[in-house]
């Protein structure tokens, strides 16, 4: 493979910024962690990856870390109902050939301990939309966040803030770890900042024509193969891929998935070349959102120690609204998403079609997406509304009773970086069915007698992308749920799991380190 070493750049030892302040006893070290993200909550969010940027950043404080959160001022931000300053800083930052101007805006995250500094810029983000409206991606994104990733660098100047490591996410902050490497090398104290670039789905990628190469103010000679181009465009996920010193995925499944087709997505060839420096961490649960034993869009309330009585409350609860038979010994299968193939959706409209015709199961669905599912859904709940419920919107209080009163919870997806439903279903006692793909495959337990005699099981699960398995899958979830010790004894095992952001902050924090005391890229 040596013909391969010139990929990237190459690579030297760094040590010794953390040397001084390295514990005697083994402790982490203090460090300084800058996230820069385009979505958070709950200020901004469209996806999976506002979920993580709102909550890792709280559980890394709480380890004792300073943590600063930095998003673009989009119009969603000033409806989160969070106190938002103005500064007196301004930023200007260079975009092609104008000077774009800037201002600061702060707030904190609702633990009221991190704070969140906005880039206000109306022309790029006074907008309805984060990325685009109607379907279609804004025509000015790669201006737009360009202008964004040298924001942050530039806010770190005039923030005066310390950085160890600054913490990329997704394409739309995958420029910074390049302009620290190319545009800002020898300059302190920015040359001393290390990256972290967290993946959150690799088919999200930023690619634009070639000549927004020149909004970035890089030299073209860093528009090749082994940097920047991508079949004659401008890609902003292999940039990043490149050049952070570190790269992970949210679950170590997904990792290796995208080291090869299909879900590499064309990048097969830089993801193994820095495979070495490729990690996958799971993302966490905000059990302050997401606790049956607190939460308030429920029926009743319920835990680990006694979930029966107030399940079965909850189960009522949702059927009676999802207009179904309120039937304590039918089971619930429950399903939230998108509608869209992605997520699987197609294996249970075929299963779903089915068993309507053949089970006695009812099914509570919640999303929205592509619009030939809407119309067969509809169908469904239209000619069988005693077994097929579905509410095409999304509502977070009807999601939350979904996950308490479904009995089962359904992710037969193509592809899943992380996902969260399986998750909150664990927490719940909605016992999950899944396809074993990324980070369901890491998180979810198909149950066996291997896997129930060691306590491991805490769901059911199937590999091959197909009605049949799908079908099988919750054929064995149902006959379970008849065996009412056994069905038990699975809800048990999922509601004691520990999902929480504490253990994946953790995590991170040793990823941070390495980036800081390991092999970086130069």
């Amino acid at each position: 493979m040596t013909e391969k070493l010139d990929l990237t750049p190459s690579f030297h030892f760094f040590n010794g910024l953390l040397d001084h302040r390295a514990a005697d006893h083994g402790e982490s070290p203090h460090m300084n962690i800058l996230i820069a993200a385009s979505e958070a909550l709950p200020f901004a969010k469209t996806g999976g990856l506002g979920d993580v940027c709102g909550a890792l950043p709280t559980e890394l404080a709480k380890l004792g870390h300073e943590v600063t959160l930095i998003l673009p001022a989009y119009r969603q931000v000033f409806d989160a109902g969070q106190a938002i300053e103005p500064t007196e800083i301004e930023i200007e930052v260079p975009v092609g050939s104008q000077q774009v101007r800037g201002r600061l805006l702060r707030s904190t995250l609702p633990c009221g301990t991190v704070p969140v500094y906005f880039i206000q810029q109306a022309d790029y983000f006074d907008r309805d939309g984060l990325y685009g409206e109607g379907g279609e991606d804004y025509k000015d994104n790669a201006q737009r966040f360009v202008f964004f990733c040298r924001g942050v660098i530039e806010a770190i100047r005039q923030l005066d803030l310390k950085v160890d490591v600054l913490h990329t996410n997704d394409w739309q902050t995958a420029l910074i770890p390049a302009y620290l490497k190319l545009a800002y090398a020898g300059v302190p104290p920015l040359e001393q900042i290390r990256t972290l670039m967290t993946v959150h789905n690799l088919a999200y990628q930023g690619s634009f024509w070639h000549w927004d190469m020149l909004l970035t103010g890089l030299d073209w000679k860093h528009f090749n193969w082994q940097e920047m181009e991508f079949f004659g465009n401008l890609n902003l996920m292999k940039t990043g891929l490149v050049y952070a010193d570190r790269i992970n995925t949210v679950s170590p499944r997904y990792a290796e998935e995208i080291q090869a087709p299909p879900l590499s997505c064309g990048l097969e060839g830089v993801l193994r070349h820095r495979s070495a420096d490729l990690s996958g961490i799971i993302n966490g649960v905000d059990y302050t959102q997401w606790n049956p034993a607190t939460d308030e869009h429920l029926e009743a309330n319920y835990d680990a120690d006694d979930f029966a009585e107030g399940k079965a409350k909850c189960k009522a609860a949702l059927q009676a609204e999802m207009g179904l038979p309120v039937e304590a010994d039918v089971p619930v299968i429950g399903f939230v998403g998108r509608l869209a193939e992605q997520k699987g959706i197609d294996l249970v409209a075929d299963v779903a079609r089915d068993w309507v015709e053949t089970s006695q199961v009812q099914w509570a669905l919640l999303g929205t997406g592509e619009a030939k599912y809407h119309e067969l859904f509809a169908q469904l709940a239209e000619r069988y509304p005693d077994k097929v419920a579905v509410q095409l919107a999304f509502s977070n209080p009807i999601a939350h009773r979904i996950e308490a009163g479904a009995d089962m919870f359904v992710m037969p997806s193509r592809y899943e970086p992380c996902g969260l439903n399986q998750l909150y279903s664990l927490k719940y006692g909605t016992v999950p069915v899944v396809r074993a793909t990324g980070g369901l495959a890491d998180t979810i337990t198909n149950a066996s007698e291997a896997s129930l005699a060691a306590g491991t099981a805490n769901g059911f699960s199937f590999e091959p992308y197909e009605k049949i398995a799908l079908s099988e899958a919750l054929g064995r979830a149902v006959a379970a749920y008849h065996d009412r010790p056994l069905w038990n004894r699975l809800v048990e095992i999922g509601m004691r799991q520990d999902w929480s952001w504490a253990r994946s902050a953790e995590r991170y924090i040793e990823l941070y380190e390495q980036c800081v005391a390991g092999a970086v890229c130069t």
